[in-house]
């Protein structure tokens, strides 16, 4: 019975009966939800993209990603084909590095070039000032009139930095340990790179 008491690292269980349950339920299903969350997500964030793929020229050539019109594209490829690939587990280790690697400097961009100190200058607070309910809502009134926006842009930069840094390891992860036992190279395939 000392099978039963250790994990598949070896690791003893403190509570031995679990040992089951983990290696074939919730590992392999926990791993399976954490690949769909990672590679829905990306495609999500893709689809906007792939509507419109020359809309990121200027971005990537802004970040140093020449041409424009070769990365732009590529950029919506990588997320919306590549966040599928990546959700159903369909050559699941390349396809997260190199989204991996395109997350990192999404992850350097939103660091390296925050949003700013507010939304407003003195004379758009000035307009606003005047009479905000005609332009905010109540809500809005308090986010930018008090401090121009400052305190609501320091949320929104540190969503983009925390939702970009989970996205980057995320994809390192699955790059790392492929797809698990209920991905298509595993169940399908029955080999991974």
């Amino acid at each position: 019975m000392a099978s039963d008491s250790r994990d598949e690292s070896g690791t003893r269980l403190i509570l031995p009966f679990m040992g089951p349950f983990y290696r074939c339920f919730a590992e392999p299903v926990g791993w399976a939800l954490f690949r769909l969350l990672i590679g829905g997500a990306l495609v999500i964030e893709g689809w906007p993209k792939i509507m419109a793929p020359m809309a990121q020229v200027g971005f990537v050539e802004g970040i140093g990603f020449y041409p424009g019109w070769l990365f732009s594209p590529l950029l919506a490829v990588m997320q919306v084909v590549g966040g599928a690939m990546m959700a159903v587990g369909l050559l699941t280790r390349p396809v997260a590095l190199a989204n991996a690697v395109m997350l990192a400097i999404t992850l350097w961009f939103h660091v390296s070039h925050p949003y700013g100190a507010a939304f407003l200058n003195d004379a758009g607070r000035a307009l606003l000032g005047a009479d905000p309910t005609t332009y905010l809502t109540p809500q809005g009134k308090v986010r930018l009139l008090a401090d121009g926006g400052a305190s609501f842009l320091a949320i929104v930069q540190s969503k983009a930095e925390y939702a970009s840094l989970f996205w980057t390891a995320g994809a390192f992860l699955l790059a790392a340990f492929g797809g698990g036992p209920f991905s298509v190279d595993r169940a399908v395939l029955k080999r991974e790179f």
